[in-house]
């Protein structure tokens, strides 16, 4: 469980940074704004980034998106493939694995971290305040939902 609460507050901080000025794209399924898409509604709106800013912001985080896409599907290639291996026992596959998939977990973070170095340099003094207190937000929500996974086991 705390494992769990764990990945999804690192995967919700790493999404956040992801999605800030993307334009809104339809959720799953029924046409409904999905979570990433409300976030990064209210983290634009809380912003109120220019015109400019937003196309910036769109081509700066599409590029991410398209630099990391091949490094995502290796990853869930791999988890696939290490499923496999801990079926079949395979422990020496398994640490060379997940050493490969650990590489690959941090160019995807090198990537995502470069995009928002990118983003937060085309934000005005002001808005790096405004989004900086909204991150720090998020981390406090993070660290809360991490004290609950640590009581829960």
């Amino acid at each position: 469980m705390r494992r769990n609460l764990i990945g999804l507050a690192m995967v919700a901080a790493l999404a956040a940074g992801a999605v800030l000025a993307q334009t809104a794209q339809r959720g799953p399924a029924r046409g409904r704004p999905g979570l990433g898409a409300n976030l990064r509604q209210r983290v634009i709106k809380n912003l109120n980034l220019t015109d400019a800013q937003k196309a910036q912001a769109k081509t700066i985080f599409q590029q991410a998106k398209q630099t990391a896409a091949p490094l995502q599907t290796q990853l869930k290639q791999d988890r696939q493939d290490m499923a496999a291996l801990v079926k079949g026992n395979e422990t020496a596959q398994i640490q060379q694995l997940a050493t490969a998939a650990g590489v690959l977990q941090g160019q995807l973070m090198a990537i995502r971290s470069t995009a928002m170095a990118q983003f937060y340099a085309i934000l005005t003094p002001e808005q790096q305040t405004k989004l900086d207190q909204m991150q720090g937000k998020i981390e406090q929500l993070l660290q809360q939902l991490r004290a609950l996974g640590q009581t829960g086991n």
